[in-house]
């Protein structure tokens, strides 16, 4: 998590106006894309309602306002889809769910958005940016601390569709 508000941090001076934070947890990186990007739309999914409850109550507790929650079980339910395509995609969350998501995630990036992705052992790395390459995407930075790899991915210039369902 702190080496991907780092990368948050470094991005502060780009524009977004349209946020997601896939696998919010507690919704600190959503609070953080609400700090860094105060006028764009910032939505936080996460697959447990438990979690979608936790981060409602921190951001009452820390008076964050207008962050979407929805739980949602990877990137395509309606409500995520309805407000694609976004410019910054956030996900935190471990190497298997990274990859198995990689199409769902490419399909809701705008062309060229930029996707921040963490939760990834650097003996994971290349597997990871693999399944984002057949997307579409390249990979752009790389913040490794210690046996952690935190990812800065372009989306493709053409926005992805997947030829087949999603696993």
């Amino acid at each position: 998590t702190s080496g991907c508000l780092a990368m948050l941090d470094r991005m502060g001076g780009q524009d977004f106006a349209n946020v997601i934070d896939l696998g919010t947890g507690t919704g600190l990186l959503a609070f953080a894309a609400r700090e860094l990007w105060p006028a764009a739309r910032v939505i936080a999914t996460d697959i447990d309602p438990v979690a979608i409850d936790v981060t409602a109550g921190n951001a009452r507790a820390n008076a964050v306002d207008r962050v979407e929650l929805v739980v949602a079980d990877g990137a395509l339910s309606d409500a995520i889809t309805a407000a694609a395509p976004y410019d910054l995609l956030i996900a935190n969350i471990l190497a298997g769910p990274l990859m198995s998501m990689a199409p769902e995630v490419a399909a809701i990036a705008a062309p060229e958005a930029t996707i921040v992705l963490a939760g990834l052992l650097e003996t994971q790395r290349a597997v990871v940016v693999a399944a984002y390459e057949a997307c579409g995407c390249s990979l752009e930075a790389v913040d490794r601390r210690g046996d952690w790899s935190v990812l800065r991915l372009c989306a493709g210039a053409v926005r992805f569709v997947a030829e087949g369902p999603f696993d």
